[in-house]
Formats: C-alpha cells, structure tokens, sequence
C-alpha cells in the first residue's frame, strides 16, 4: 500500500500507529438498527454512515495515518480505496456521505424505509470486511506502516 499521492496532497498524514478496534463501529451499527425500528430512516443511514466512518478512521490509525483537511470524510474513504479495500462498498459510502451531507446540512429528507435498510445491511459487511482485511494485511513492518 502507498499513500504518497495523499500524502503530498495532503489529503492524509501520518501520526503514531495504533490498535485496532470495531467496538464503537459496532455499538453505532445498533443504534442505527435501533433507529431503524423507530422508522427514522434519514438518521438510520446517518448512524450507519458514522459506524462506516469510525472503521475507516481506526483502520487509518491503525496504519498510522489520518486524514485532514475541509474534506476528510471524503478523503478517509480515498485512503481506504487506495488500501485496496472493497472499492464496490467503500464507493457505496461515499455515495451515502453525499446523501447524508444532503440530510445534515441541507435538511433534505429522501430516504426510505428500503434505502434504509440497504445501507445498514451494507454498513454491517463493511463493518466485517474491515476487520477480516486488517487480520489479513497485518502491519506490515515494525512501525505499523503497511
């Protein structure tokens, strides 16, 4: 994995590797299911955006890098794609980022109780396909750099 281009651009930078952990991920991933019930489906998908988010962050941890910048949802989900990670899911991601800014900061409410759905069902997978990529890459060398 190289990050050099993010890097340069910095759209990333590196800081002090560390542990890796979806517990928070997963506690989001039920709040949106919570949600869910309660047939509040604009926030359901924000919740599950969120769990999708903090993965992506603790995986950037993990590896010792973090994203900044105006846009760093936008580049956290470049970093992971870069990783070589689910593209089809991560590119589903960042779809909902542009749904969910619609939703935050636009009051625009368009989602339904299907869309809802989909996106925690997706956000479930991402939430376990990260944490089988992670077992699978490793760190990579002593510094936690992959």
């Amino acid at each position: 994995m190289n990050f050099k281009r993010l890097l340069d651009e910095k759209r990333i930078e590196a800081v002090e590797a560390g542990n890796f952990s979806l517990d928070v991920s997963l506690n989001d991933l039920d709040s949106a299911e919570n949600s869910f019930q309660s047939e509040d489906y604009d926030w359901s998908i924000n919740i599950a955006y969120t769990a999708v988010l903090k993965a992506c962050i603790k995986f950037m941890q993990y590896l010792g890098y973090r994203s900044i910048g105006k846009e760093h949802h936008k580049n956290a989900f470049e970093f992971i794609r870069e990783a070589g990670f689910d593209r089809e899911l991560v590119n589903y991601f960042d779809e909902i980022r542009k749904t969910r800014n619609n939703f935050i900061y636009n009051f625009v409410e368009e989602n339904d109780k299907n869309r809802a759905e989909e996106t925690i069902l997706k956000a479930r997978d991402f939430v376990q396909k990260i944490g089988t990529f992670v077992q699978k890459i490793g760190t990579g060398d002593s510094n936690g750099k992959a």
